[in-house]
């Protein structure tokens, strides 16, 4: 599926993107789903993985923890920032319980430790594809609305009241979390969590700052929408 919730068509072949500086393995892998009837694309770092996504999207990818460029959580933080939606599988040899738990955290979509089963790595390939495809299904309309305000998350279009709002990929994020939470206090954690990954390592003082970009982006002129609850975070309601 790409950023559009498009699903591929039965005729095409699925897309796995495989990750790992250990040649053996994107070998082994690659070798296997190919067998399976996959197109398999292969990097090795975060930098031609970020290059492979750009020319296309796969259906599915196979990230490892300890890439030599940057982490692979830190891969997927920058992968779901510029929109990408494919889920994606962490392939590592940490395996304590806090790891399995950061890596889920990050946005990951399942976790296989190293040394791991083939048939059971495939096989949670096409589990993550195939509920990937029926979220698709169930979620035809990309655009969210709390009163006038839209943001469509196929196009990254914001609008209010019909009038067109440019934002940033990160203004975008921190607005979507907000909508799909419309009348709900955010707490600062809650959203470095979301918006910036749990391993952010800046202060909070960053979510007072890009509210206040949103704020003067879709709430200037109008009545607001974007509230601050002083001691407890920030609610997205509908103005009165």
């Amino acid at each position: 599926m790409d950023k559009r919730g498009k699903v591929p068509a039965e005729s095409e072949k699925l897309r796995a993107l495989i990750v790992d500086d250990e040649d053996s393995i994107t070998q082994l892998v690659s070798m296997a789903l190919r067998y399976e009837g996959w197109n398999v694309e292969t990097a090795s770092n975060a930098a031609e993985a970020l290059e492979r996504i750009k020319e296309r999207e796969p259906d599915v990818a196979v990230f490892d923890i300890m890439l030599p460029d940057m982490d692979g959580m830190q891969l997927l933080s920058r992968v779901r920032s510029g929109g990408a939606l494919f889920p994606v599988l962490f392939l590592t040899a940490l395996d304590s319980v806090e790891d399995r738990v950061k890596g889920l955290t990050a946005g990951g979509d399942d976790y296989v430790v190293k040394p791991f089963s083939l048939e059971e790595l495939i096989a949670r390939l096409r589990g993550l594809v195939r509920r990937s495809q029926m979220a698709a299904a169930l979620q035809p309309d990309p655009v969210l609305r709390v009163g006038d305000l839209s943001l469509n998350e196929d196009s990254y279009e914001v609008e209010r009241a019909g009038e067109p709002i440019q934002v940033t990929s990160t203004e975008f994020e921190l607005l979507r979390y907000l909508m799909r939470n419309p009348g709900r206090v955010l707490s600062k954690a809650q959203i470095l969590d979301r918006v910036w990954a749990y391993d952010f390592s800046g202060k909070s003082t960053v979510v007072e700052l890009y509210i206040s970009y949103l704020r003067k982006k879709i709430d200037s002129g109008r009545d607001p929408m974007l509230h601050t609850v002083r001691g407890a975070g920030y609610m997205l309601k509908p103005a009165n």
